[in-house]
């Protein structure tokens, strides 16, 4: 780790909101999330599934380091990246008596002229990327609005672009009216959600519009919570890119968007999920912390 990463670590966090990111060469996130469970009584045989720690490279976006701390009870863990690149850390515990708390940091660096995800050709027709999940099935009132939005024609982009902006105007971002389980239909037809549902909604759509696409999940800065968005992928000279699209905000991403993980839906990226022995009524609080530690000379004065 070099110097200029440990220092990152405890570096104070800039205000980002004074700062031009998508004019900065390079840009220093840090990434904090913390996760704890409390149980009532004892719980035994504890697995949990965690996918807090970004991917190792993403595009423009590099892990330089980080670190996973599970405190209240003796753990092991198991770290590798699935089928999408993803890191994913399996914890298990014999017995919690009373609570355990996972905490992820994370130093990132975005290398502004490295791009978008770039991917190979075959990603274009991967199934996993065209196929309907639980959560992004289609009903009639989807395929109508898929043919709806397909007529116009033009390029993947400029579907995806409509795509996008009807998901935007359909859905009222209101907390608490969905959860986890909520299908993209079931939140179209309610016209309420999150982030999540906006989300699935575009993935639904891009797929019935024969566009793969998928989840991101990740982090906006000045925004409260996880974030997720959308990924659609499309033609780049003899391979494929990932462009990607904030249904909930009705835009394309830009530098204040920090990617964790990709995925089908949700179901596959959940930050944190898993399984016990025990009495129900265990309860789960967190906490999260994303920044801007440094930003490198503005692209306009690069010689």
């Amino acid at each position: 780790m070099t110097t200029s990463v440990r220092a990152a670590f405890a570096a104070p966090l800039l205000d980002h909101t004074g700062v031009d990111l998508d004019a900065a060469r390079r840009i220093i996130y840090r990434v904090e999330q913390r996760f704890r469970y409390t149980y009532d009584a004892p719980v035994t045989s504890l697995s949990q599934r965690l996918v807090i720690v970004p991917r190792p490279r993403h595009g423009d976006l590099y892990r330089r380091a980080h670190l996973l701390e599970v405190t209240g009870t003796h753990t092991r863990r198991r770290t590798h990246q699935d089928s999408a690149g993803n890191t994913v850390v399996r914890v298990t515990a014999a017995c919690v008596e009373h609570t355990v708390e996972f905490r992820a940091v994370a130093v990132l660096e975005c290398v502004r002229r490295d791009g978008r995800p770039v991917l190979p050709a075959c990603a274009l027709h991967d199934p996993r990327l065209r196929r309907p999940t639980r959560l992004t099935a289609a009903d009639d009132r989807l395929r109508a609005m898929a043919d709806d939005l397909l007529r116009p024609g033009g390029g993947p982009l400029d579907v995806a672009e409509r795509i996008c902006a009807a998901v935007h105007f359909a859905l009222t971002y209101e907390h608490g009216a969905t959860n986890v389980k909520t299908t993209a239909a079931e939140a179209l037809a309610a016209g309420r959600g999150v982030c999540q549902d906006a989300a699935h909604i575009m993935v639904a759509l891009c797929r019935l519009a024969q566009l793969p696409a998928r989840y991101v999940s990740g982090h906006l800065l000045g925004q409260g919570g996880t974030h997720a968005w959308v990924e659609v992928i499309v033609p780049h000279h003899d391979a494929a890119m990932a462009v990607p699209f904030d249904p909930s905000h009705g835009r394309r991403i830009d530098n204040g968007y920090v990617t964790v993980a990709v995925g089908r839906d949700y179901a596959d990226v959940a930050p944190t999920s898993g399984s016990y022995v025990g009495p129900l009524g265990g309860r789960l609080t967190g906490a999260r912390r994303v920044g801007v530690v440094s930003v490198d000379t503005p692209l306009e004065l690069d010689s």
